[in-house]
């Protein structure tokens, strides 16, 4: 079993001020025993071939991806080539998975409510598109929009996949997948796809929560601020 997080930025981010690099985000993830990761920067593709081997090095294996806007809205885009940052409809999406099908498309945060949250009416339009959906880190007991995320990924038969939306390298550890895989990447995102992956996630306490969003809105407005 092999512990997963998809979902990750860094400070090569064009959008958020982002404080880590990769080999940072690497050596942290390293240290907490995950054992593959992938870098999702918005609209930028995160090709991992700088990385790889010092990650490799380190007991973790680094996966290409994207959080691609279609239409407004986020989805992650694991394990493609880098055509995948160009994708601009899901029509176009869609020839991208039959072209390589070794990727793995993620919904993240999807009931959440922030405008690029894909939200039902085009996960129940697109279903055929979607690999698996995410358990977003940001919850506490009493607040959790990912509620609506199992729901319909159960009604759906969709895994679940649990991750950090990680803007801070804090935010690592609450919430993650575990994988039924050999390192590998096209091994990892094959049995994500089969269902061989169990979400590990544990709700923030309300003070830690807020302190957390707190922090990756001003990364997110100083990042606007400085053009990125």
């Amino acid at each position: 079993m092999i512990k997963v997080e998809l979902h990750a930025h860094t400070d090569a981010d064009p959008a958020d001020r982002i404080a880590h690099g990769v080999r940072e985000l690497i050596d942290h993830g390293a240290r907490l025993g995950y054992g593959a990761m992938a870098i999702t920067l918005h609209d930028r593709y995160f090709d991992p071939g700088e990385d790889a081997a010092y990650a490799r090095d380190r007991g973790v294996v680094l996966l290409a991806g994207v959080e691609r806007t279609i239409r407004g809205r986020h989805v992650l885009l694991v394990n493609f080539p880098a055509a995948s940052a160009g994708v601009g409809s899901f029509e176009a999406l869609a020839a991208l998975k039959a072209a390589h099908p070794q990727g793995l498309v993620v919904v993240p945060h999807a009931f959440y409510p922030t405008p690029s949250a894909l939200g039902a009416r085009l996960m129940n339009q697109y279903v055929s598109l979607i690999d698996a959906v995410e358990v977003n880190a940001m919850h506490t007991r009493a607040l959790d929009f990912n509620r609506r995320a199992v729901a319909w990924a159960r009604a759906n038969g969709k895994p679940l996949v649990g991750n950090s939306d990680l803007h801070l390298l804090a935010q690592m550890g609450s919430t993650y997948s575990m994988v039924d895989a050999e390192p590998d990447a096209d091994a990892i995102c094959d049995a994500i796809r089969q269902g061989r992956v169990t979400v590990q996630a544990s709700p923030l306490s309300p003070l830690r929560a807020a302190h957390l969003f707190t922090l990756m809105c001003l990364g997110g407005i100083q990042g606007r601020l400085l053009g990125r």
